[in-house]
């Protein structure tokens, strides 16, 4: 037996023994971030990567499931649990009535259409005043609890973020390998051969379109309930950026890519928060946004399959390894 089969599992272990073992709470913290936005990144990836549809609006359905269970939680008394549901489902509801129409566009106005809509999203959540706090956000979100536990640390929290990760993983795993998921990847090379073939193409992009926007959705509740604040900050266009460079990446249309791109993205994000502010003083985000937009043009240049797709490469062409370490 090869050892390359188990080594997805070998890396799930890694993934939750080293925090358990070190007890750091930056580190859990990194982890958290890193499992949440794997878990956003892997519906976005079903989108963009097999079904071949682009969104740039991503983080309006992060922020819509994390302002649903911040509202239902401080506002109308809801227990974590039901709102952490109901901040699956609205995002998965509203993708549904706009992918309706939106993805009847294709390419560059698809992509213009997800940027408006993540917009709009947040100028409400800027604007929404009482409801959604304004800029100053929600405070006082409770703990997540669930069947008498409450996950108010940490290394909890981070138990409980990966295990739903491998979880919904393993789904995804399945999904991609199924006939659906075949469907999606004919979409993706051709969608006119597709239809001809008898596949139904605007259900199935919609459908896609919906999955992701659950797996956002979710993403976004969890992140209100570890974090017990939230504000408009964090659901910006600067996020949907970073999260199509997560899919990007990681690699399109791979199954172990959203988790390198997250894991790349929110190391480089820690190192840029350090390093830009000591070359341009007083820097802001807009540098970020900057350093990210030239990455995205180059990785999509001169390597668009990724850190998933060099793999592949030097898989397919063995030569090129022995021939690059004798140089």
């Amino acid at each position: 037996m090869k050892i390359s089969k188990y080594s997805g599992l070998l890396i799930a272990l890694m993934l939750l023994a080293v925090p358990l073992a070190a007890q750091s709470n930056y580190l859990y913290s990194i982890l958290i971030v890193i499992g949440l936005y794997t878990l956003l990144v892997h519906g976005l990836g079903i989108l963009m990567g097999y079904a071949g549809q682009v969104s740039f609006g991503h983080a309006a359905f992060f922020g819509l499931g994390g302002y649903t269970a911040a509202i239902l939680t401080t506002k109308f008394a809801w227990t974590p649990l039901p709102a952490l549901l109901a901040s699956v489902l609205l995002p998965g509801i509203v993708a549904a009535v706009i992918g309706r129409q939106t993805l009847k566009l294709r390419e560059l106005y698809l992509a213009l259409a997800t940027l408006g809509f993540g917009i709009l999203v947040h100028i409400i959540f800027n604007e929404g005043g009482e409801l959604t706090g304004g800029p100053s956000g929600i405070s006082g979100i409770p703990h997540l609890a669930i069947g008498g536990f409450t996950f108010n640390n940490d290394r909890d929290f981070y138990i409980l973020v990966w295990v739903l990760l491998v979880i919904l993983m393993t789904g995804i795993k399945n999904l991609i390998h199924s006939r659906t998921g075949r469907a999606l990847c004919a979409i993706r090379e051709s969608e006119y051969a597709a239809e001809n073939a008898g596949i139904d193409c605007a259900l199935l992009k919609l459908q896609a379109f919906i999955f992701s926007a659950l797996l956002a959705g979710l993403a976004g509740g969890l992140y209100a309930f570890y974090v017990t604040f939230i504000s408009p900050s964090p659901f910006s266009f600067h996020a949907s950026v970073q999260f199509v460079l997560m899919a990007v990446i990681g690699g399109l249309g791979t199954f172990w890519g959203p988790l390198l791109g997250s894991m790349v993205v929110v190391a480089l994000s820690e190192v840029l928060r350090e390093v830009v502010p000591l070359i341009i003083p007083n820097a802001g985000g807009e540098y970020q946004i900057i350093i990210y937009g030239v990455i995205l043009v180059v990785l999509m240049i001169y390597q668009p399959g990724g850190l998933s797709g060099i793999k592949r490469y030097f898989r397919r062409n063995p030569n090129n390894i022995i021939n690059s370490s004798s140089e």
